[in-house]
């Protein structure tokens, strides 16, 4: 969806509709409080390019399911989602199409439950901001938001309205970080006291593309994009900083109870210097190119240390302007032993068969397969990113059915998403250490795990 941000915040007043309290975050489906669940929930969509039209096919698996409105300012995504839900035998729903505040238009209709925001980051927190005051669940997709401002702005919304925000983060959902998530919460690794994550991919090609080059790279952006060259590349010119955090860190927040008896406190962050983008440019361009003159200020490699309430320390590395395969780099470590991402390995002391020596994860996944996994396994397989995402749009959908809170919340989305924000603050500052706000205002000390548990329908 392209739109301007100026122009959004002249008309986001439109949309103020309050509506009566949901109940309280971690209420379970089968609370005697709770309204009866839903035999079918609504949704619209704002944003149908590539990812909004991959959350839509995961709806369109679902009986239970009904897309009742869609919302893009590009004609084309809109014929695309269309056609899309034809070939699924159903009625092609009412679209949003007609300037900036179009979204705010389908926020008035009665006939949706919740809304999947897939759109340029920038608007991710107006939008799911406006669509809580109109009384929808926000399925809002990562990261949540750019400014600490907008974390609050978030979790004010909620508070003020009720309406619940989930974070449409889909790797906390990848089987093999679900699997150590049920090996910590069985003591497994003894008490966890670091990790490691991050978003290490190799995103040159996606930055700058063309759309017409053979295989749509190239170097241009902006106004001359393709997708998300469009629009992203710009955070690259503007920004030094963890730019996408969520993929790595929403894992390991489960593992550490983050908003759930821990919190993240403060965070320090360096850069390294930026070569990466200017050389791909040279190497697509050639050295005339006009974009060889643009100043990225997008350290190649950022590093950010986080420390927790309860003692954890946690790195988390952003790596997209180098060569390089992907990885989101997890390592889990306890005062019993560690598991690394790359590789697959791991070590127990007193479990592994051999002192000091590295054994395949393997075994261990399939003992301690999360039983989402082993449920839905079979039905996820026809998803994206290896089954998560079906996994992410089904924990949404389940949430507004039993009208429950969702098992990623606005808490989540807020303190993941800050990291942004706090990361270039940092950097700016010379590593100046940051403090992270708690986004609960102290309901973390009693706040219980949800994420895994409450999903089991």
């Amino acid at each position: 969806m392209t739109t301007t941000r100026r122009s959004f915040l002249r008309t986001a007043a439109l949309s103020s509709a309050a509506v009566p309290l949901i109940p309280s975050l971690f209420t379970s489906a089968s609370a005697n409080n709770q309204p009866p669940a839903l035999s079918k929930v609504r949704l619209g969509f704002i944003g149908v390019g590539a990812r909004g039209r991959s959350h839509i096919q995961q709806a369109l698996f679902r009986d239970d399911v009904e897309i009742t409105a869609i919302c893009d300012t590009d004609p084309k995504s809109i014929a695309k989602a269309n056609a899309m839900i034809e070939k699924a035998g159903r009625k092609t729903p009412p679209a949003y199409t007609t300037g900036d505040d179009a979204f705010l238009q389908m926020l008035k209709r009665d006939d949706i439950d919740g809304v999947v925001i897939a759109t340029p980051w920038e608007w991710h927190t107006p939008m799911a901001v406006a669509t809580m005051k109109a009384g929808k669940y926000a399925g809002l997709e990562v990261s949540a938001t750019v400014t600490l401002k907008e974390s609050w702005d978030l979790v004010n919304a909620y508070e003020k309205t009720g309406s619940h925000c989930m974070l449409l983060e889909n790797v906390c959902y990848r089987r093999d970080v679900m699997a150590i998530l049920n090996m910590v919460r069985q003591g497994m690794f003894g008490e966890m006291t670091y990790a490691h994550c991050g978003y290490e991919h190799d995103l040159r090609n996606i930055k700058f593309n063309d759309g017409q080059s053979i295989g749509g790279v190239g170097a241009e952006f902006g106004a001359k994009g393709f997708s998300e060259a469009h629009w992203r590349t710009q955070h690259s010119v503007d920004r030094n900083g963890d730019l996408y955090p969520t993929h790595g860190l929403g894992p390991v927040a489960h593992w550490l109870n983050i908003n759930r008896g821990n919190r993240f406190t403060h965070l320090t962050s360096t850069a390294t210097k930026s070569r990466g983008l200017h050389k791909y440019v040279v190497d697509k361009g050639g050295p005339d190119h006009p974009n060889t003159k643009v100043n990225f200020k997008l350290g190649d490699v950022v590093t950010t240390v986080v420390e927790c309430a309860n003692g954890e320390n946690i790195v988390i590395i952003h790596d997209t302007n180098s060569p390089r395969p992907y990885s989101l780099g997890f390592r889990a470590q306890g005062t019993q032993g560690i598991w690394m991402d790359d590789g697959d390995t791991i070590y127990l002391e007193g479990v592994s068969p051999k002192p000091h020596q590295w054994e395949s994860f393997n075994t261990y996944q399939e003992k301690y397969d999360h039983p989402l996994w082993k449920q839905h396994a079979q039905t996820a397989q026809n998803s994206g990113h290896g089954g998560i995402d079906f996994f992410v749009l089904r924990g949404f959908i389940e949430s507004i059915k039993n009208q429950v809170a969702p098992p990623i919340d606005v808490y989540d989305a807020a303190a993941w998403s800050a990291i942004s924000p706090l990361s270039e603050q940092s950097i700016a500052g010379g590593s100046k250490p940051m403090e992270i706000p708690d986004f609960t205002r102290g309901k973390w000390k009693t706040n219980k795990p949800i994420f895994g548990l409450n999903e089991i329908y």
